[in-house]
């Protein structure tokens, strides 16, 4: 079922050149694409690319310029953050820059509860335990400041707050990178797990092609604020027709991929 349909989408902004001048650029220009419910799209790109910026705009924190975003046939608007944050939930790269180092992780999962709905302090509670149990951890874990959880807590907290409002998509903004092997894993199945229990769409901005060829079912490709590829990630990894996707696969594998090579490599 089509979920998601993001149609010819671009976003300019105004920089001042001298005393006198200005000049135009385009972050995003004339982006489409759709998405399916229970499918995973992943953005690659060079850093500048547009990747962090169409994910803003997707989720509403940036205004379109021009072109229309439709979530199942209703389309959105920017400022309609009571709908779209029930609908669109972002996981930021670093959760120490997206949380109040004043709060508890309770308090954190409940700023959004507090914003979007009209749950009594009792269901909002229970929503909690309830989503801290989806991501692996435990009510009791509510209490503790969010100053003094473990690097995997915190992935986690993020992972929750995103999940807390029963979204139908996920944008995840290079939000696995820094993390070593092994928790990167953890995260990575915990995602796929909790993608198959709750029917979610995920969307995954980031450069770790190792890791996005696990996940991703389709891939975009994305260089100065254009698409230059776009297709299903096992076709276009293995038969890259841009210089941008050659680049991006040589940069992270050694190699260029070939069919033998595809099960042995990740992240």
């Amino acid at each position: 079922m089509l979920l998601l349909d993001v149609q010819n989408i671009s976003k300019r902004f105004t920089d001042r050149v001298g005393l006198f001048r200005k000049q135009d650029f385009y972050a995003v220009k004339n982006v489409s694409f759709q998405l399916e419910q229970q499918q995973t799209l992943a953005i690659i790109g060079a850093n500048g690319a547009g990747k962090s910026t169409l994910a803003k705009m997707l989720v509403g924190i940036t205004e379109l310029t021009s072109g229309k975003i439709f979530l199942k046939n209703q389309e959105l608007h920017y400022g309609d953050y009571a709908f779209r944050a029930k609908k669109i939930r972002m996981v930021f790269q670093d959760p120490n820059d997206a949380f109040d180092p004043n709060y508890n992780i309770g308090q954190i999962l409940d700023s959004p509860l507090k914003l979007a709905t009209t749950l009594s302090e009792e269901n909002r509670n229970e929503r909690i335990f309830k989503t801290l149990k989806l991501v692996g951890m435990y009510p009791e874990h509510a209490l503790i400041p969010i100053s003094e959880a473990s690097s995997s807590q915190k992935h986690r907290v993020a992972l929750a707050r995103a999940l807390i409002l029963n979204p139908e998509i996920v944008i995840f903004d290079d939000s696995l990178s820094a993390l070593d092997f092994s928790l990167q894993s953890q995260l990575t199945n915990l995602m796929l797990s909790l993608q198959e229990r709750l029917g979610l769409s995920y969307i995954y901005v980031g450069q770790n092609l190792g890791l996005i060829k696990h996940i991703a079912d389709k891939l975009m490709v994305m260089d100065q604020g254009e698409v230059v590829e776009y297709g299903m990630t096992k076709a276009l990894l293995l038969n890259p027709q841009n210089p941008i996707t050659v680049r991006l696969i040589e940069s992270h594998f050694g190699k260029r991929l070939t069919e033998d090579a595809w099960a042995n490599s990740f992240m």
